[in-house]
């Protein structure tokens, strides 16, 4: 316990758990909206398509290519997604795709955060008497 002398109140300070104990579903916002990018391209889901997808899902904010791997790059590492190449192709001048799925972990995780967010809409929907947003179209 820590005593907070200008508030003149105690409260109790914790370790996180490590990585292994919390599991590695843990996902950040960006690191959803890749997931989910990934889900919705299906076998489409490659580097400039995915960041294609990650731009429309994060309108209006701006997201870097360089963003989008570093990202692919972590989930992969988490085990969350799986990549692989494809065949090289003269399109492309004799060089490879990187093509991503999502691996069942990937989509526990995906689902997990979908299932907090609505907590959290129903919570905040609740507390201010409904919600309303527009939706794009």
């Amino acid at each position: 316990m820590v005593l907070d002398r200008a508030a003149r109140c105690a409260y109790h300070v914790c370790n996180m758990p490590d990585r292994n104990s919390l599991g590695q579903n843990l996902l950040g916002q960006f690191e959803q909206t890749v997931l989910a990018a990934i889900l919705s391209l299906g076998k489409d889901a490659y580097g400039v398509t995915i960041h294609t997808r990650v731009v429309e899902l994060s309108a209006p904010r701006a997201v870097t290519r360089g963003a989008v791997y570093a990202t692919l790059d972590r989930l992969e590492d988490k085990g969350l997604v799986v990549s692989w190449l494809s065949e090289p192709s003269k399109e492309r001048g004799g060089r490879a795709r990187r093509y991503y799925r999502l691996e069942k972990s990937g989509e526990q995780a995906l689902r997990e955060s979908a299932q907090a967010a609505k907590r959290l809409y129903d919570t905040l929907a609740r507390s201010w008497k409904g919600l309303a947003w527009k939706t794009p179209r």
